[in-house]
């Protein structure tokens, strides 16, 4: 039987409350069928949570999607989303 896990990947960037914010997201993904994985590879989803605030993590978000579009090419139905 085959497995109809889909598999979600998170990284959050900014203060505490993004965190909490991360954890939320992953019990709604939860509840849509979506487990986590510990890297981006594994992923169907790829979820960067920032903190538009603070200027350093909103860069960094920039730099993080550069290097998911490898992965994007190799996997059209990859979905990547900003928060």
């Amino acid at each position: 039987m085959m497995s109809n896990t889909k598999k979600l990947y998170i990284k959050t960037y900014g203060c505490q409350m993004n965190v909490y914010d991360s954890e939320r997201m992953v019990d709604a993904m939860g509840a849509d069928g979506y487990t986590t994985v510990d890297s981006p590879e594994q992923a169907d989803m790829i979820l960067l949570n920032t903190c538009h605030i603070r200027e350093k993590a909103a860069e960094k978000i920039y730099s993080e999607l550069g290097r998911y579009r490898g992965l994007k090419d190799a996997n059209p139905d990859l979905k990547i989303g900003v928060a």
